[in-house]
């Protein structure tokens, strides 16, 4: 399995293509609709984001309340201990496509990596590749088999937000699946062509 870093530089984004299956180390960062709502009103406006956004990754995520005292976990074959504390609650991925009216202007200021399940808009599919960034796709339904490949997690904006405030995330070992490569070339749209 390949890994790769973030923040991503060009470098690592360009040897990415549709289909690989990967894991993640390094930071990203959680948001959703009201979170993004509030970044491109920012830029809007000149003003600063709450993170550095050149490299950035962005996971189309609300996290769950941490839970309290210690969780048995069990191992798995993607090499996890079997007992571990959660330093985040359960922290799946959201669909994609409620981002997709924000996510240009993100990319125009240096948003690199998105992580989220499910297809985006064609308009999406070519500011991807424009700003040769990428899309990644996690594990649905499988947000508590995620916690596991978090290290540390903190509030860093929008606290007002609840679950929809910006994380910051320190992961390892986060699995993930190239939804969309810097040259545009989709999953998704493999998926259709046999369909059809």
């Amino acid at each position: 399995m390949k890994k790769i870093y973030s923040p991503l530089t060009l470098e690592q984004i360009e040897k990415l293509k549709a289909g690989d299956e990967l894991f993640l180390d390094g930071i990203i960062y959680t948001a959703r609709d009201q979170a993004h709502q509030k970044m491109v009103e920012a830029i809007a406006k000149n003003k600063g984001l709450p993170f550095d956004i050149k490299g950035a990754v962005i996971y189309y995520c609300g996290p769950a309340k941490t839970p309290t005292g210690k969780a048995a976990v069990s191992s798995t074959a993607l090499g996890v201990d079997s007992e571990c504390r959660r330093v985040i609650g359960s922290c799946g991925p959201t669909t994609s496509s409620r981002m997709d009216k924000f996510t240009e202007p993100l990319l125009e200021n240096g948003l690199k990596g998105m992580i989220g399940k499910g297809n985006r808009c064609q308009k999406v599919v070519q500011a991807v590749k424009r700003h040769k960034a990428v899309y990644f796709l996690t594990y649905a339904g499988c947000g508590a088999l995620l916690t596991k490949f978090v290290r540390s997690a903190r509030i860093i904006a929008y606290r007002e937000l609840g679950p929809e405030a910006i994380h910051e995330l320190k992961v390892e070992n986060f699995p993930l699946i190239v939804g969309i490569d810097s040259r545009g070339r989709n999953v998704f749209a493999r998926v259709n062509k046999k369909e059809s």
